[in-house]
């Protein structure tokens, strides 16, 4: 059944999305001591790059068309099952966590396909460091929500996260609850290319995780793979800080307006974290997500106690 609340959620994610990066490009301005760019940047480069034509390489097939395509309609699709501030998501069932993470991994195989499809050896330097360090950051993801669906016996989304507040402080599942956050905080980072794991701002090719697979990428091709990674970060954005505030009013309004401060604090501790931490050199980097499964696990065995 359809959520009224959740068209709403639906609404201001795709609104909303493309203003995380202004906030954190911002707060790593105001730690430098620099103005910085314009809060809606990310908005005006979109519009910009959706009335510019796509240049397609003479080595490429449909499957470099259709990267961009698939990546960002799964994760679309993807958005409707995630709750906002406690309240319920557009759509929910049992196990609607898993769908979420197939879906994340279809966008993920689309546009590591789209960038092999170039025959550019950095392109398929980059697609190779990409599928091996996501193999390393969802086990904490499922591991992660597998927690909580033990912890507050619920397997939807909607209904974990309605959850989690009393679960969390009367039944003595906070230790597993904050190491759950932990974890999906690296996963955060990890999944959003940002630094410890990634820097979204190095032109140095061979450095570069994400960037480097979507540089032949152009026009409105390119424009969907960044309004898809906009919405991606809004996703792990909306289930981290889910676990990490877990407060519900139980007014559809205030609940929104939490959710939504909620992902601007983020932006803003994602933005600080960038500019306080430097980029980890590439061998330590699986060491640091391995970390997060671990994370995962102990709070996996405390819950099932």
């Amino acid at each position: 059944m359809l959520s009224p609340a959740g068209m709403v959620q639906v609404i201001l994610a795709l609104v909303f999305a493309p203003l995380m990066p202004g906030i954190i490009n911002r707060t790593k301005a105001a730690f430098a001591g620099r103005r910085g760019q314009p809060w809606l940047q990310a908005y005006r480069d979109l519009w910009k790059l959706l009335h510019k034509s796509a240049v397609y390489s003479r080595t490429t097939t449909v499957l470099f068309v259709l990267g961009p395509i698939v990546g960002c309609a799964a994760t679309c699709l993807a958005l409707v099952f995630v709750p906002l501030g406690g309240s319920p998501a557009l759509v929910s069932f049992r196990g609607d966590f898993l769908l979420v993470a197939y879906l994340l991994g279809v966008a993920r195989f689309f546009t590591v396909t789209a960038a092999l499809d170039t025959g550019s050896s950095f392109e398929g330097m980059g697609a190779s460091r990409e599928v091996f360090f996501s193999a390393l950051t969802e086990p904490a993801f499922l591991l992660g929500m597998t927690t909580l669906a033990a912890a507050f016996r619920a397997t939807s989304l909607t209904e974990i996260y309605a959850g989690i507040e009393a679960g969390a402080l009367g039944s003595g599942g906070g230790p597993a609850v904050f190491l759950v956050a932990a974890a999906m905080f690296v996963v955060f980072l990890a999944e959003n290319a940002r630094i410890p794991v990634d820097d979204p701002n190095t032109h140095l090719e061979l450095t570069m995780i994400h960037e480097v697979m979507v540089l032949d990428h152009s026009g409105p091709d390119f424009a969907m793979i960044q309004y898809g990674a906009c919405l991606k970060m809004w996703i792990l954005g909306t289930l981290l800080m889910g676990v990490l505030i877990p407060i519900h009013t139980g007014s559809l309004i205030a609940d929104l307006g939490k959710g939504l401060a909620s992902m601007a604090f983020l932006a803003v501790l994602t933005g600080a974290v960038e500019s306080l931490m430097a980029r980890l050199r590439l061998v330590r980097v699986p060491q640091f997500l391995i970390a997060a499964s671990a994370l995962s696990i102990v709070a996996l065995v405390l819950a099932m106690r």
